[in-house]
């Protein structure tokens, strides 16, 4: 299993916009924004490594071209943003994108979500590997359970008489209604 070092790259961060697990179908396309930021005070320059993995067994690993190019330079003290779209013929596995400093050869950080298959995605949340599993849950019984209760709420709210109505004054208790002076009128002359 790869661990997750949260903003822990000396030479070189990186972020993704996946949640930590996805609804993934083999074969088809994982489009996301890949960023990558040089926290250090000269240039550098980084590949991306994806590897796919399951309880533990590397099933690929490869390098991720950025404008075709198997290396690419961040400015210091700035980041980039990727935008592509990842494909792969597994599912119910583990994607980390490792980055690695060139200078160095090293992964510098990484970045993890696991892939879990539609028809395991009825398990909330999605077993890790090694963990042990979860039978699923249907909602929809939860909301069919509910909602007589709403339908209850929304008939006794609506037979309740509204607070801030007033009741009709009668007509004994009003009041005298005075007449405002007329305005100044000037002559048109």
């Amino acid at each position: 299993m790869t661990t997750i070092n949260v903003m822990s790259g000396t030479l070189g961060d990186i972020f993704w916009d996946l949640a930590p697990w996805i609804t993934y179908e083999p074969g088809y396309d994982l489009g996301c924004s890949i960023y990558v930021a040089n926290p250090g005070d000269t240039e550098k320059e980084y590949t991306l490594m994806a590897r796919l993995s399951s309880e533990g067994t590397v099933i690929s690993e490869e390098v991720l071209p950025v404008f075709g190019y198997t290396w690419f330079k961040v400015a210091p003290g700035d980041f980039v943003r990727l935008r592509g779209a990842l494909r792969f013929d597994e599912s119910d596995s583990e994607l980390a994108i490792l980055l690695v400093e060139r200078e160095t050869e090293e992964v510098t950080d990484s970045v993890v979500t696991l892939l879990v298959s539609p028809a395991s995605a009825g398990v909330l949340p999605p077993t890790w590997p090694g963990g042990t599993s979860i039978a699923g849950f249907d909602w929809s019984s939860l909301l069919y359970m509910m909602f007589p209760v709403m339908m209850l709420g929304t008939v006794v709210a609506a037979a309740k008489p509204k607070e801030n109505e007033r009741e009709p004054v009668p007509a004994a208790v009003t009041e005298e209604r005075k007449l405002l002076p007329e305005g100044r009128q000037e002559d048109a002359r």
